[in-house]
């Protein structure tokens, strides 16, 4: 039998004229993506995060990172910049800088970070950033013991007072971890062929709270700034001082440790600290004392001064 002209078309011949379209022409038309868009986008890969708080903290992040990128419209050259700098302070740390903790000190991170981390009670004694140069491990000394380890660090300052709670109850056997600069303003973890323990020490309160060492008086210095944080300081008109201070850290058990500094109410920069770190209720008045005077420290020569500082903590 004879097939008809319709049993003989291909099934390319059986298409419609909307069936030859191709794939592209036949895809509906979409609106391209916009920024909000691929805001949610981002937000939403979070939701299977198993932690709870890391994803706050990632949808926050990633929120105001985008909100900034957009507010600002940043270029494609500024975002090449700003990687660049996130290099460059990768480069330039190691164990003995750190400059993404500059960074966050230079910015008032370091500072809020630790107001809204410590609401203390009245009474108790502000605390303050830690720093760049803090290490662990300074030795333990005896009370009224001097911890400069070369001589000519600076005038000798008698730094004295008392540890006590809220209450006013001393607080014996809390532990004081202390660093300086010297006169050179200096930290030895930043001069290589300083005394490792130079111009750092651990000590002990006594049992009626009270604590001295002998340290210098200390002075003000410049943050360092041959990095990015400095180029970012010298670029915006600001400067790299820090007025002149003395770190400490204050543990002792059943109370919140203490993170603090002593500052010199003599000093320059009091009112424009580079870090952002200076508290009124923490200055303190250095009495300059002549040699020989009474009270001199043992094995002080010359001039010196003295300086109490007692010191407040907030129960745990």
């Amino acid at each position: 039998m004879s097939t008809t002209p319709a049993d003989s078309r291909t099934p390319a011949d059986s298409r419609t004229p909307a069936d030859s379209r191709t794939p592209a022409e036949s895809r509906t038309p979409t609106a391209p993506k916009t920024p909000g868009q691929l805001t949610d986008e981002v937000l939403a890969s979070f939701d299977r995060c198993p932690d709870a708080r890391l994803a706050e903290l990632m949808r926050a992040l990633v929120g105001h990172l985008h909100r900034f990128v957009t507010e600002t419209r940043l270029t494609p050259r500024e975002w090449e910049r700003a990687i660049e700098i996130l290099r460059a302070t990768g480069e330039i740390t190691d164990e003995r800088r750190q400059e993404f903790i500059l960074w966050s000190d230079a910015l008032g991170v370091s500072m809020l970070v630790d107001a809204l981390a410590h609401e203390l009670p009245a009474g108790a004694t502000e605390s303050t950033v830690l720093g760049p140069f803090y290490v662990p491990g300074a030795p333990l000394r005896a009370y009224g013991e001097s911890i400069a380890g070369e001589p000519g660090a600076g005038v000798p300052a008698l730094v004295h007072g008392r540890v006590a709670s809220i209450a006013g109850e001393p607080i014996a056997g809390a532990e004081l971890d202390v660093w300086q600069n010297g006169a050179d303003r200096l930290y030895a973890v930043q001069r290589p062929e300083a005394p490792e323990d130079h111009l750092r020490g651990r000590f002990r309160t006594r049992s009626d709270g009270s604590y001295a060492f002998v340290a210098v008086r200390p002075v003000p210095y410049q943050i360092p700034h041959d990095g990015p944080v400095g180029r970012m300081l010298k670029l915006t008109g600001r400067h790299p001082w820090r007025p002149a201070h003395i770190h400490m850290i204050v543990r002792a058990e059943g109370f919140q440790t203490l993170t603090t500094h002593i500052f010199d109410a003599s000093s320059p920069y009091l009112d424009s600290d580079a870090v952002f770190a200076v508290k009124p209720s923490l200055v303190r008045e250095f009495v300059e004392h002549a040699a020989g005077e009474p009270g001199t420290p043992p094995g002080v020569e010359g001039d010196w001064v003295s300086v109490r500082a007692d010191l407040v903590l907030a129960p745990a």
